[in-house]
């Protein structure tokens, strides 16, 4: 009978210390999507940093809610109509899209004021708001936009455009990062801070960029910063970044393996003390 009792009070305390599963809703842009598509990236990855997350810790279980192309904006917009459920921790990895597509910063003002989605600061509040309605207790993560190089669409070359190096509406992607960094503050949660704090930067995205020398016509490697302002051709050029020139990225703006470890490494610190 003690041999017995011993036994069930055993039991009792591994079931008692046995982590309850996580449900995690991860929302971004194609960085995100591509966890789960990975034929959509020309098979240039095999795993996204989800997917890495949740084998580095079994009791995560992912929900992709990324969005190609999409920006905090969008987000906003379509927030009450993306079927975003209750979760136990929130991730929200966006802004390289609204960089590029110009979108005002605004100022944190536009966030504790609410002043609607015509800035990225709006468009958070909007977004942050969401996760909070949903579960007030939820652990909420912001993931800052990384750095990034020269993209050229892998599936279409036209869709390019140039890398976080210069301005765009006169704007960097380094005050985009830390407009999240500062919402993360007012909010008092968890920052993943890819800018400045991942090591991937303008010089290790890609190791080359393949291009025609505008002095003798032959394709050459040019690493950063040696490409700016040599002209790609999307109708005539080949694919200015063949396989062996994957880094971080394998476009110049997608994560490859090795750079969606590095994200996931970086997620798993934060989530890792999760119950």
């Amino acid at each position: 009978m003690k041999k017995t009792c011993i036994i069930i009070t055993v039991l009792l305390v591994v079931f008692s210390f046995k982590q309850k599963d996580i449900t995690w809703v991860a929302i971004g842009d194609s960085i995100t999507y591509l966890n789960d598509h990975p034929a959509e990236a020309g098979n240039r990855i095999t795993k996204g940093y989800m997917t890495m997350v949740s084998e580095s810790l079994p009791g995560i279980h992912y929900i992709n809610k990324g969005y190609n192309g999409w920006t905090s904006g969008n987000i906003a917009d379509a927030i009450n109509t993306l079927g975003l459920t209750k979760a136990d921790v929130y991730s929200v990895f966006l802004g390289t899209n609204d960089w590029w597509q110009g979108r005002p910063l605004g100022t944190i003002n536009d966030y504790r004021q609410n002043t609607g989605n015509k800035t990225v600061y709006g468009s958070f509040r909007i977004i942050i708001d969401k996760l909070h309605s949903l579960n007030d207790n939820a652990k909420i993560i912001l993931i800052t936009p990384m750095q990034r190089g020269d993209f050229i669409y892998i599936n279409g070359y036209t869709n390019n455009a140039y890398g976080s190096y210069k301005e765009k509406n006169g704007q960097s992607l380094a005050q985009f990062a830390a407009a999240v960094i500062t919402i993360a503050k007012e909010e008092k949660t968890v920052v993943v801070d890819l800018y400045n704090k991942s090591g991937i930067t303008l010089d290790n995205v890609v190791k080359f960029k393949r291009l025609k020398d505008p002095q003798t016509g032959v394709y050459k490697n040019f690493t950063f910063p040696g490409y700016i302002g040599i002209s790609f051709d999307p109708q005539h050029d080949d694919y200015p970044y063949p396989a062996e020139a994957a880094d971080m990225t394998y476009d110049g703006l997608h994560p490859s393996d090795k750079g969606y470890a590095v994200i996931a490494s970086m997620l798993v610190k934060e989530m890792n003390n999760l119950k």
